[in-house]
């Protein structure tokens, strides 16, 4: 009788470990179903303005720039204070930064959804501990009650 107990207790893990990894996977599942054209439009530009290949790109842009307009005697489309490219960058930015604050805000949101997920889960999880504990206080107890009648019948 004790092994079904033991045997009970081993499948309830397994059981609880499922339930939390079910809940993971569906929430992660939901918030990619969820987010919108734009949203995902958002986290695209974003993570790509973000990244370091972006950083070069820009760099390898801004160094040509400057040097065909340096050395390009006869045609200069934007001499040197390179106002054209300053105006260039400014609506690049201008159009960048709402972009990157969408993304940012919807960010902050599932990182919300994402700990109240967790907090729920962790209280279930520790429901379920709760719940072992009690069972295997009760499977002691009953070791313990054979062991002391045991003994009791040997005197």
């Amino acid at each position: 009788m004790v092994k079904n107990r033991h045997c009970s207790i081993v499948g309830f893990l397994l059981l609880c470990s499922d339930t939390i990894r079910i809940m993971t996977t569906n929430w992660h599942k939901k918030d990619e179903s969820e987010r919108s054209f734009g949203e995902r439009i958002a986290d695209t530009v974003a993570g790509a303005m973000g990244s370091w290949a972006f950083i070069i790109i820009q760099t390898l842009f801004v160094i040509v720039w400057m040097v065909l307009n340096i050395v390009g005697i006869m045609n200069q489309w934007d001499p040197f204070p390179f106002i054209l490219l300053n105006l260039i960058f400014s609506t690049q930015a201008a159009y960048a930064a709402p972009i990157i604050m969408m993304s940012q805000n919807r960010q902050s949101a599932r990182d919300r959804d994402q700990a109240e997920a967790d907090y729920e889960t962790n209280l279930k999880a520790k429901a379920e501990i709760e719940e072992l504990q009690t069972r295997l206080a009760r499977i002691e107890n009953d070791k313990l009650d054979k062991i002391i009648s045991l003994l009791e019948a040997r005197r």
